[in-house]
């Protein structure tokens, strides 16, 4: 990693989405912050010069929904391999899930974290807190104590409360003390064990499903609660069209109430599980070519704001067994930046609003001054070649996870460099 501190990008198209800006212009950084954009300051001299000519400069993408693995599973993944896997992906601040062991249910479990990524020092690791203690859905957890740890919000990521009032009274919690909370709607009776979603495929290869129900009756609640308390609400990873219209009324009627979705569940849909793939076992299941559209035009509408990986590593033997065996998840931080740009190739997206998808949207969801790049904004940049061709091979991937089932898919759009604060933490080799 370069520790160059005085840095210009020229040539490039710069697109920061959260600051109307899409025009060729320069950009200049020095110690860890944006000084100029397009002209450089009289006195400053850049110590390297990168040039982007041909290439998209924008701010370094926000993934929302990371499982980092360590501590407690360091056998699928570290912090050190995923953050390496980020930088070579574009991505400087990764959100991870409170489901380590032990779960980040405590201020000292977050700093064990927070130190761990400090040491690897190639992107930025924030941390959602635990809803409850242990995830177990019973008891609160001390949800101002991990605010003032540094969480940027709270969530019992998809292990299931044990009732509607532990939801109401940590919803209460969480608005009282300004908490954004992330749920991930499923309820756990209708889910009742299944793996896949509930329609003709699942039945045809007799696999327990998943109805949409399960979901849209999620949000239902959700939705009433959080109206209810007076809660900020952002729903995690939605993989239905009847869900996304419950949101867009939400929205409509002034909710604070806000939405991401998987990358690949804008691009799979429950036809690709064909063959018992269980690289394309993930929770919440792929669904419908019906949702799969209803996704896209929510993207496309802003009813989501926000793309995520949904990053879930996994060792080797975690998909080796009959489908509903395997671990749920797609390591997904190598894809997720080329997944938005496929959607941009198919015209559901424009380049600008496929970029605020992955930067000033999720900034806004966490509420942090982060995903663009005026000046004195912190240096987190993402260069990269929109006209480069690649192809995903799992056996090269960075991340320890290499579960994708998009390995040997073609893309369009390669990271050339990233800056985290104010570094170059990725670049050429």
């Amino acid at each position: 990693m370069s520790r160059i501190k005085h840095i210009s990008i020229t040539g490039g198209r710069l697109i920061d989405p959260a600051n109307g800006i899409d025009d060729r212009l320069d950009l200049h950084v020095s110690d860890g912050k944006v000084v100029a954009v397009g002209d450089a300051p009289t006195d400053f001299a850049a110590d390297t010069v990168i040039d982007a000519t041909g290439q998209v400069v924008c701010p370094g993408l926000i993934d929302l929904a990371v499982h980092l693995r360590e501590p407690g599973y360091e056998y699928k993944a570290t912090i050190a391999s995923e953050t390496k896997a980020a930088a070579r992906s574009g991505i400087t601040t990764l959100v991870c899930a409170p489901d380590t062991d032990p779960v980040i249910d405590t201020p000292a479990v977050w700093e064990l974290v927070r130190r761990r990524a400090k040491i690897s020092a190639r992107a930025r690791v924030l941390a959602i807190g635990a809803l409850t203690q242990g995830l177990k859905g019973e008891q609160l957890s001390e949800m101002a104590a991990l605010k003032a740890a540094g969480c940027v919000a709270m969530s019992n990521d998809r292990r299931p409360l044990a009732s509607t009032l532990v939801e109401r009274r940590a919803l209460e919690y969480a608005a009282t003390f300004g908490l954004t909370v992330f749920l991930s709607p499923e309820d756990k009776h209708l889910k009742a064990g299944g793996c896949a979603h509930e329609g003709a495929v699942a039945t045809r290869m007799g696999l327990p499903g998943i109805p949409s129900a399960a979901e849209c009756v999620a949000v239902a609640r959700d939705l009433a609660l959080a109206q209810h308390t007076g809660a900020t609400v952002h729903f995690r990873t939605l993989s239905t069209g009847s869900a996304v219209d419950m949101v867009r009324s939400a929205r409509a009627s002034q909710q604070p109430i806000s939405a991401d979705v998987a990358a690949h569940q804008l691009h799979l849909t429950e036809m690709d599980i064909d063959g018992f793939d269980s690289r394309c076992h993930v929770a919440p299941p792929l669904r419908t070519l019906a949702d799969r559209e209803a996704l896209r035009r929510a993207v496309a509408d802003g009813t989501i704001g926000v793309i995520c990986s949904d990053h879930q590593p996994h060792e080797a033997d975690a998909k080796e067994a009959p489908f509903p065996e395997t671990a749920p998840g797609i390591s997904g931080l190598e894809t997720l930046l080329a997944l938005t740009l496929r959607l941009v190739e198919e015209g559901v997206l424009d380049l600008s609003s496929a970029i605020e998808r992955l930067t000033a949207g999720p900034a806004r969801v966490i509420d942090l001054p982060l995903g663009q790049l005026a000046v004195g904004a912190v240096a987190d940049v993402c260069i990269f070649d929109p006209e480069q061709p690649w192809t995903l091979r799992s056996k090269q991937m960075a991340s320890a996870g290499r579960n994708s089932p998009f390995d040997g898919w073609e893309f369009r759009g390669q990271v050339t460099h990233t800056l985290f604060n104010g570094r170059i933490v990725h670049r050429p080799e």
